[in-house]
């Protein structure tokens, strides 16, 4: 199986994957080898790859993987907002899932 952090990096467009087919190839990795990725590594692929380059990896590749990791860890309250931060930054067609991730967060430790 193809390791996350060397798919997430293959869907960042450069002149080595420029290819139409090539570039297709990369996005059903991405998204065959997220989907079953444990949230850990996911959010450790997403983190360094926004050290390396905050703004290389395509909007829907870093939602699909924050929706994933809110899947498998639906009441983290750091998650919801690491998630909804990174939403907010390609906004505005996702503020609005954005301020629901926030606002659960905010439920869950009103809660205690």
């Amino acid at each position: 199986m193809t390791d996350l952090g060397a798919a997430a990096r293959n869907v960042i467009p450069n002149d080595d994957n420029a290819g139409h087919r090539a570039m297709i190839d990369a996005i059903r990795t991405y998204v065959e080898v997220v989907t079953f990725a444990p949230a850990d590594e996911i959010l450790r692929v997403l983190r360094e790859i926004a050290d390396e380059d905050w703004m290389a990896m395509p909007p829907w590749a870093r939602n699909l993987a924050y929706r994933l990791v809110c899947l498998q860890r639906p009441d983290d309250v750091s998650v919801l907002r690491e998630a909804s931060a990174d939403l907010l930054s390609f906004g505005p067609d996702w503020d609005r899932h954005a301020h629901e991730l926030r606002d659960r967060a905010d439920r869950i430790e009103a809660r205690g």
